[in-house]
């Protein structure tokens, strides 16, 4: 990364904080090109010790910026929209929303400022290197598209897709992480019910997890392709299957990344 960058992360929660991590693991950002927000500066002290800038003030975090990420809750954009307006030059900075439910639109229409926004939606993942991020604009720059492409790419995997499916991104893949986690729990304690200490059976439901995504993304292939392989005739594997199945499985997986669709696009109220 050009060392001339600075970015400032606005709003220094959970996914502000994986991404800035993130982006120090992956080697394209040191911590002192870095600045993190929070109302609160004191939870920030040990990032402060590993050499990130803190600070409670947003207006003066983006006057020493050229990357401004908005990660804060969509109830609370308008008022730091309104609070870093004074700083933001419109040709100079970048704005990178992960703010649910909010268009490029929304964010130019409340600064009245023509500035580039470009909307991510990363998950938690990025702390380690495997988030699944998608990338919309409606209108920023091929270059500045490119930029934060490469930025979530050191960090994952990253996707280009349509601003109007940005919120059915966000179920899908911000909020899928809990939907799989809680499925490899729901694993686990069925194998502590048939016998196996809980923090085996913890263990083997997440590797047993991971190589079945393994399966489809090294092999390009398709989940019902791999589940053909290990069921037979009047199997268990098919049998288990059909129980789940029975039980709502799919049906339960797709209805609640159906309704955290609907309630991510209701969260943002423009004024």
């Amino acid at each position: 990364m050009d060392q001339q960058h600075h970015i400032a992360i606005l709003g220094s929660g959970n996914i502000g904080l994986a991404l800035a991590k993130g982006l120090v693991k992956a080697g394209i950002f040191m911590p002192q090109q870095i600045t993190l927000t929070r109302r609160n500066v004191a939870a920030l002290s040990a990032l402060a010790a590993d050499g990130y800038n803190v600070t409670a003030n947003n207006a003066e975090a983006v006057s020493s910026a050229t990357i401004v990420v908005l990660a804060i809750l969509p109830q609370q954009l308008n008022k730091l929209l309104d609070e870093v307006r004074p700083s933001t030059d419109a040709a100079r900075h970048l704005f990178i929303s992960v703010v649910s439910g909010v268009s490029c639109q929304d964010i130019r229409s409340h600064m009245g400022l023509d500035v580039q926004v470009i909307r991510a939606m990363p998950n938690t993942a990025i702390s380690i290197g495997h988030s699944m991020t998608c990338i919309a604009s409606d209108k920023a720059s091929e270059a500045n598209m490119s930029l934060v492409k490469s930025l979530f790419d050191t960090v994952g995997v990253s996707i280009q897709i349509n601003e109007e499916l940005m919120t059915s991104a966000t179920a899908l893949c911000a909020c899928g992480i809990a939907f799989f986690l809680r499925s490899i729990r729901a694993a686990s304690q069925g194998g502590t019910e048939i016998g196996f200490h809980a923090h085996d059976a913890l263990k083997m439901a997440a590797q047993t997890a991971k190589g079945a995504a393994d399966l489809l993304l090294q092999l390009a292939s398709h989940p019902e392709q791999e589940i053909d392989k290990v069921t037979s005739p009047k199997g268990c594997t098919i049998a288990g299957l059909n129980e789940m199945e029975h039980n709502g499985f799919s049906s339960a997986m797709i209805k609640g990344i159906k309704l955290s669709a609907e309630k991510a696009g209701a969260l943002y109220k423009a004024d």
